[in-house]
């Protein structure tokens, strides 16, 4: 495997970190960014099949997001005890129809399977077959959270859409 050049590694990492950042934020809020960038240290030092790139990524980042909980979960036990922490889902932008803060917690508020696919989607731009790779589903299970999801945080939100809409 011939590791990436520069430029196609800027590419990734310009395309895709705010997306990952994002993803990883369900596990780990404070550790969010570096477990990005650890998983791009790992992509340029040891990547993947081209074709598997970005599904990659996210399976490394949600991975290391993960542990990054984990350890977390154990500092903080060990040193302060429970502590929580404001969650940061959308960046509020007065041009919204949704307040953000409250998109951000009803998003918060979902099961976490949920969120895993509405973040991988939405934001990440996964098909749903990506989606099942990464979180180990079939893509059918995946397309049934998303949708799940997206009629949970419209019933949330206080939303009414479109009899087609999903």
């Amino acid at each position: 495997m011939n590791p990436l050049c520069t430029d196609e590694l800027r590419e990734l990492i310009d395309r895709h970190s705010a997306a990952l950042e994002l993803f990883a934020r369900q596990w780990t809020e404070n550790n969010a960014a570096d477990v990005v960038q650890a998983a791009f240290v790992k992509l340029a030092t040891h990547p993947p099949p081209r074709e598997q790139i970005v599904c990659w990524l996210y399976r490394v980042v949600r991975n290391e997001a993960i542990s990054a909980a984990r350890a977390a979960t154990r500092r903080k036990r060990h040193e302060t005890g429970r502590a929580e922490l404001a969650k940061d889902w959308f960046v509020p932008n007065s041009d919204n129809r949704l307040d953000a803060v409250e998109a951000a917690r009803a998003l918060a508020e979902l099961p976490q399977e949920y969120r895993e696919v509405i973040v991988a989607r939405l934001w990440g731009g996964l098909s749903f077959q990506d989606i099942a790779e990464l979180l180990e589903i079939s893509s059918s299970s995946a397309h049934r959270n998303y949708i799940a999801g997206l009629k949970a945080l419209r019933e949330r939100l206080g939303i009414t859409w479109i009899k087609n809409n999903p």
